[in-house]
């Protein structure tokens, strides 16, 4: 029996190519939320309003309410207590100061200024940064 190199590299191609991981059946994930995921190191993705209480850490990727990609911040929304989901679109954030490994970002006030837990600051120097 010959083999070409046509042949052989056929092979090579079907071998690797069943190595390939469909990350859409992963926890019935979708692509870009299992991509979320290892970027908040394996906690839940929040979805709407509010985040994982005890779970989530300010500055963790959520999916706002609104569908839009967003992060975890203490204020913007009547959680009791827990992290608020905040669409991308209502953060300001401060690309020089790194909170809990990501850019700093805070909620902003209806009302003028920024959310920083039950306080309103008026610049995100202000902000309690753990």
């Amino acid at each position: 029996m010959q083999f070409s190199l046509a042949t052989v590299l056929l092979g090579l191609v079907a071998v690797a190519s069943a190595g390939v991981v469909d990350v859409e059946g992963i926890k019935n994930a979708p692509r870009d939320a299992v991509l979320i995921e290892r970027q908040n190191q394996n906690r839940p993705v929040p979805s709407g309003d509010c985040c994982v209480p005890n779970t989530s850490l300010k500055q963790d990727a959520c999916t706002a309410a609104n569908g839009q990609a967003g992060r975890c911040v203490p204020g913007g929304n009547n959680c009791g207590g827990a992290l608020s989901c905040v669409a991308q679109s209502n953060l300001q954030c401060d690309n020089n100061v790194i909170e809990r490994g990501n850019t700093l970002c805070r909620a902003i006030s209806p009302f003028g200024g920024l959310f920083d837990g039950a306080r309103i600051i008026q610049s995100l120097s202000e902000a309690q940064v753990n």
